[in-house]
């Protein structure tokens, strides 16, 4: 448990990790100064800031949400699965997912901005250092992101081992430098009553509202810490949370907030301005550091909520490696690595300083946090069977602090926000399209599939006009209940078919490997007369998905006779899409699901089939 909390440390709370870098700083320099540091305001701004977090992460992320697990997988479309599962189908549910994708889309715009807002303000600190190095900012930002993306395949188990301690001691000194000022000013302890957020609320009402726009960056990194949840699990993270990673950040806050009722000034930087001046280089260095594992943990969350939507069907199927052997939420996805990494190399290149790329951040990760609790509450009344007066007191707590925060945040949109609204618009046009397409084709080809038994025993017949020919055929399908194209456009356009016919379909079990007589089974499909078996091969995580192995381990096992495996054929079928304009889909979505079907893994090579003994046969299904 120590060592996995020890690891979440370096993967999952980098993000939320690094927000007192900017967030203080950005509350006092929002909209051009307009919330004073004076002592009223200072008091409301550290109230909202530890209510903020403790109702926020602690209590709604940390306590309730991480419960709702899809097979031990945290995040967005985890919750979108299990509204799916809970629900059924119904006109209801499918509105849910639309917005659990929203807000998966919203993801993808917040994990672009955060790597390059972390460690540019980090980095930013050699200008508090020295002014003359604020030239080196830009590139030394470039170079880091560029090492940390290129060490992406090593996985989260090797990060999170390397990183883990550099997060330890990040926390540790958060703690202490918060610490120090408080024990001189701890007056400032009044800050953790709520009556000073209120009374901020109440009095400053338009002020308030605009600082509550900055106020969210002290949550950055709180969804990314629910999808990472697969990487570690729900235990070691709580773990984390409340004995180091919560207390650290408060103190840091408040020390923060101490410093600036002494000196108005320092809310130029209040980061490295609480730290004494000896030290203020070498934290430069650990800061940047600890931007780096900020950023990992907005890029696993983004390979967890990938993984999560190819399976549910909402894009195509891209290659993820899985890094570890014990965790299979430990992936890997490098189309997604070099895709992210471009987009925040440009986002770096663009806005050049970390103060100008916080106004990108806010209305992205707000709305993803209101589509979490809305997702979250409908599988707590309908799964959990949670009491009314629950579900209305967390619609109230929840929703209306992070509606206030979305509606704080809708100034920032003209001024930097529209960037991630845009990366989620790209995402959220992606997904559904995918979605809906692969739904319409699935339809089509299901008027014209056929049941795999009852063709089977039609080859059995006597009256059968299908010719026999010596050799071995292994066609691969994804259903077994149904004939694979691919075999029935053999029959129809030959009017000829192998002696013996194997037809394949993978499947996937939990755990890191397939064991024993769970690796595979066979159905003769009634009679052997026939010459066709279907071969249900099993996979886990960590296994390669090695068809031809897994005929091997049939025959050696027994279950299937007279296949020369080194001299079959194998056969992949493939939908050769034809575009029209029929109904269900706009004409430039079906040009758009065309291209995005063409990026797909190629599953001959995915399933480690011999190039040479290959064919692929196509038909036509209409889009």
């Amino acid at each position: 448990m120590a060592a996995l909390a020890l690891g979440a440390l370096g993967v999952v709370f980098g993000d939320i990790g690094t927000s007192p870098l900017y967030a203080i700083q950005s509350v006092f320099f929002v909209d051009g100064g307009i919330v004073h540091p004076t002592e009223a305001n200072v008091y409301g701004v550290v109230s909202l800031v530890f209510w903020t977090i403790t109702l926020i992460v602690s209590v709604k992320y940390v306590t309730f949400v991480m419960r709702a697990d899809n097979d031990g997988e945290g995040g967005i479309m985890a919750l979108v699965a299990l509204v799916q599962r809970t629900l059924g189908p119904h006109r209801t549910t499918a509105r849910l997912v639309a917005l659990g994708v929203l807000g998966a889309a919203l993801f993808y715009g917040d994990s672009c901005i955060t790597p390059a807002l972390s460690v540019l303000s980090a980095v930013g600190g050699l200008k508090v250092v020295d002014p003359g190095l604020g030239g080196i900012v830009v590139p030394l930002t470039v170079g880091t992101l560029a090492a940390l993306f290129a060490a992406e395949h090593w996985g989260t188990e090797r990060i999170g081992g390397l990183f883990g301690p550099v997060m330890l001691v990040w926390f540790g000194t958060l703690l202490l430098a918060g610490l120090r000022v408080v024990v001189h000013r701890p007056a400032i302890l009044k800050g953790l009553s709520p009556s000073y957020a209120l009374s901020f609320l109440v009095h400053q009402r338009w002020v308030a509202l605009v600082a509550m726009g900055a106020v969210v960056l002290v949550v950055t990194g709180a969804e990314a810490l629910y999808a990472d949840m697969g990487h570690f699990g729900r235990a070691p993270i709580r773990l984390a949370w409340f004995a180091l990673v919560f207390p650290a950040l408060t103190l840091n806050y408040l020390g923060q907030g101490a410093l600036i009722l002494g000196q108005p000034r320092a809310t130029s930087n209040p980061f490295y301005l609480l730290l004494p001046s000896w030290s203020r280089a070498p934290m430069v260095a650990l800061a940047g550091a600890a931007t780096v594992i900020a950023s990992q943990a907005v890029i696993s969350g983004t390979y967890s909520l990938t993984s999560q939507a190819i399976r549910l069907g909402f894009l195509p199927r891209v290659t993820v490696w899985h890094t570890s052997s014990t965790e299979e939420g430990q992936i890997y996805i490098p189309a997604v690595n070099w895709a992210l990494f471009a987009i925040v190399l440009t986002l770096v290149l663009t806005f050049r300083s970390g103060a100008r790329l916080s106004g990108a951040y806010g209305a992205a990760v707000t709305g993803t946090f209101v589509i979490t609790t809305i997702l979250f509450l409908c599988v707590a009344r309908a799964r959990w069977h949670w009491a009314m007066w629950k579900i209305a007191l967390g619609a109230i707590v929840f929703l209306g602090l992070e509606i206030t925060f979305f509606v704080a945040n809708l100034p920032k949109v003209p001024h930097g926000g529209w960037v991630t609204l845009l990366i989620a618009a790209v995402m959220f046009t992606l997904m559904t399209t995918w979605q809906r397409g692969s739904r319409i084709l699935a339809e089509r080809r299901a008027r014209s599939e056929e049941s795999l038994r009852r063709f089977a025993e039609g080859l059995g017949d006597d009256r059968s006009r299908v010719a026999r020919v010596p050799g071995t055929a292994i066609y691969l399908n994804g259903s077994n209940s149904t004939v694979p194209l691919a075999l029935r456009a053999t029959v129809e356009r030959m009017g000829a078919l192998e002696q013996s016919v194997v037809i394949v379909a993978a499947e996937s079990v939990k755990g890191a490997h397939a064991v024993g007589s769970d690796q595979v089974s066979v159905d003769h499909l009634g009679s052997r007369g026939h010459g066709v078996v279907l071969v249900t091969a099993r996979f886990g995580f960590r296994d390669a998905q090695d068809i031809p192995a897994a005929v091997r381990r049939a025959i050696a096992a027994g279950l299937v006779h007279d296949i020369d495996l080194d001299s079959a054929s194998y056969f992949l079928s493939r939908a050769r899409i034809t575009l029209t304009h029929e109904s269900g889909m706009a004409y430039w979505q079906k040009k758009l699901y065309l291209a995005m079907a063409h990026s797909q893994v190629d599953p001959a090579d995915e399933m480690s089939l011999p190039g040479e003994r290959t064919v692929v046969i196509a038909s036509e299904v209409i889009l």
